[in-house]
């Protein structure tokens, strides 16, 4: 698949959350008192526990996740080429994963209504989940109408399109384009919020790929 891991490649016509919240995907383990007994617990999630639940999840759609999805995020890739749990949240915590079946179409879910890119991770396990069991209960046909309305998105934006700049564009060139650009997008300036906020995030991911 052509879609960057990294950064962010947010699916254009996708809302985006107005606030974010703390997520509540934290997992059950068993916690002792040292004298053989103890009690269930809820320990946070890590990313490595978010990553195998939308690793699952996309198995049990039939999905070849190693060469069919890509999950996308603002977080920088270790050697294995997954998003690394060792920095920092970055400012766009978004996560967008793309998937398809076989040869069917690209579908896409994305959320950004956590703090964490982990609990968002989280949430978008949580709704392929929630989609099997409308599966399992007989609402095929409404699964494959809510999967079509994924896969009818558009790609998602390149930050240096939207930038109109080259990909390899220093951090001089994308500050140039940008305040030049946000002249007539502002909406103070005869523009509109969601202009300005994609400009915005295109400069974002710009200079986080100048960083890296």
């Amino acid at each position: 698949m052509s879609i960057p891991a990294y950064p962010l490649q947010w699916p254009e016509g996708w809302p985006r959350s107005r606030g974010r919240k703390s997520g509540q995907f934290g997992k059950q383990e068993w916690r002792s008192n040292g004298s053989g007994g103890g009690h269930k617990g809820k320990a946070d999630i890590t990313m490595a526990d978010a990553m195998k639940r939308v690793k699952v999840e996309l198995e049990r759609l039939g999905v070849n996740v190693a060469d069919d999805s890509i999950v996308s995020t603002n977080l920088k890739l270790n050697l294995a080429g997954l998003p690394r749990g060792d920095q920092g949240e970055p400012g766009d915590p978004g996560v967008a994963v793309y998937f398809q079946k076989k040869a069917g179409p690209m579908r896409v879910i994305a959320i950004d209504a956590y703090h964490r890119v982990r609990d968002n991770l989280a949430a978008i396990a949580a709704t392929l989940e929630a989609m099997r069991a409308i599966e399992r209960h007989g609402g095929a046909q409404i699964l494959e109408r809510a999967f079509t309305g994924f896969a009818a998105l558009p790609a998602p934006k390149k930050w240096w399109d939207t930038l109109q700049v080259r990909q390899d564009a220093t951090v001089e060139t994308i500050e140039a384009n940008f305040r030049r650009l946000a002249r007539d997008r502002h909406p103070d300036r005869g523009g509109s919020n969601a202009a300005m906020a994609e400009l915005n995030e295109a400069r974002a991911a710009g200079l986080e790929a100048r960083r890296g």
